[in-house]
């Protein structure tokens, strides 16, 4: 699985696409991570927009993704969730750890205040 990577204004913009499962994908998101965290890079927003589906697995990588960018004195933001996945996160009550936001502009935004 390849994940496009953009910067704005210092942060690191990560689009997951399609559908979000687990399985290789989860080692692909964890590779990059931590490719990011050894270049210093540690402030990173997950682009959602372009995600069909997503399971417990999809959201595992997430929580994953989260723990291993905050052990490393990183952060993580979500952007752009679907109703599908905004529901997800609220129905496993995880909206109280993953700061999400509209915009990957706003996500972005949030680092600098």
């Amino acid at each position: 699985m390849h994940i496009p990577s953009t910067d704005q204004n210092g942060v690191t913009i990560l689009a997951l696409q399609g559908a979000i499962l687990g399985g290789p994908e989860a080692n692909a998101l964890n590779d990059e991570l931590h490719r990011l965290i050894d270049k210093g890079r540690k402030h990173v927003v997950m682009d959602l927009s372009r995600v069909t589906l997503m399971n417990s697995s999809g959201l595992g990588m997430l929580i994953g993704g989260y723990t291993t960018m905050k052990s490393n004195g990183g952060e993580l933001k979500l952007a752009q969730l679907n109703e599908n996945v905004k529901k997800l996160i609220e129905i496993t009550k995880l909206q109280t750890i993953f700061a999400s936001y509209d915009t990957v502009d706003d996500a972005v935004a949030d680092f600098a205040s």
